[in-house]
């Protein structure tokens, strides 16, 4: 699978190594253009482009550029495409979003709203970059489970393949609108969970509570 990825960040750049990894072809892209990315995909063996130039070669995009910039980004350029928002709201780097603050949507609907022609899958906002290239090991090498979320079955269903190939297992979370259920400073959110964790971290969300800012970092 081609994966254009917009954003060179840990995110972007771990995405990119494990694709590689993987079998596939990964292009990395970023806001001050290719030429500051050709050593890095030296190093990681994969291509680079202008984000503007992304979408047309790849079969799938990655979008792990901080929230608000992504709507900068022209609002047609991932028509047709799957994309994958690796998003999380944080007040301190994004200011404050009323919408969000009043719990009326999500960062994946804003993210879809935004990009009207293309097919949202909420995916890879739930786990630290340093923990992609360096997997928890869970009590008997059960295999940890990654949260997903859309409103297209058969776009989920890609994803979850990718995170097959990537060594996750995949829980469905459901909508769009549940991806709160693992956006930042919720139970699911980066702890290294089995299926049967993830999945009562995320019953066990509310809305309106939060854990204590960090404490999912390890």
């Amino acid at each position: 699978m081609r994966i254009g990825i917009i954003g060179a960040g840990n995110i972007g750049q771990a995405l990119a190594r494990l694709a590689v990894a993987s079998g596939h072809q990964a292009t990395l892209s970023n806001s001050r253009g290719p030429e500051t990315l050709h050593d890095l995909a030296a190093e990681i063996g994969c291509h680079v482009a202008l984000a503007t130039d992304v979408p047309s070669s790849s079969d799938m995009v990655v979008l792990t550029v901080p929230l608000t910039a992504a709507f900068d980004l022209p609002p047609h350029l991932l028509d047709n495409r799957v994309v994958i928002d690796t998003n999380n709201y944080y007040p301190d780097r994004d200011g404050r979003i009323d919408a969000l603050d009043r719990h009326e949507t999500t960062t994946s609907q804003m993210i879809a709203n935004h990009f009207q022609g293309a097919t949202i899958v909420k995916a890879f906002n739930a786990i630290l970059a340093k923990d992609l290239l360096d997997p928890a090991v869970l009590p008997n090498d059960v295999m940890r489970a990654l949260p997903i979320a859309g409103d297209d079955d058969a776009a989920k269903a890609i994803v979850a393949a990718l995170q097959a190939d990537f060594g996750y297992d995949t829980v469905d979370a459901g909508l769009l609108a549940d991806s709160w259920r693992f956006e930042r400073a919720k139970p699911a959110y980066c702890i290294p969970l089995s299926r049967d964790g993830l999945i009562f971290a995320l019953a066990a969300a509310k809305r309106d509570e939060e854990l204590p800012e960090g404490s999912w970092r390890r």
